[in-house]
């Protein structure tokens, strides 16, 4: 059965991992993805609504789950 594709925060994130997040679920690069994001929340309507919207996609976007598989030699059942 193939993996259900998910959008979450990144693990790899610079403030909350929203744009990495949106960056990993689209297959684009994250340094792109989070320069044209504050390029969006800075220049086209203020700060005040980029970073409100900002942070409730922080608040909405779940977190990443961790796998339940131990790396190396020994697997957790």
């Amino acid at each position: 059965m193939a993996k259900k594709k998910r959008l979450t925060k990144s693990t790899d994130k610079v403030l909350c991992g929203v744009f990495g997040g949106i960056a990993e679920y689209f297959g684009w690069d994250k340094a792109i993805t989070r320069i044209v994001g504050a390029f969006l929340i800075l220049f086209p309507g203020g700060v005040l609504p980029g970073a409100i919207l900002y942070f409730i996609a922080a608040m909405v976007m779940p977190s990443p789950t961790k796998p339940n598989i131990i790396e190396g030699e020994f697997k957790e059942k």
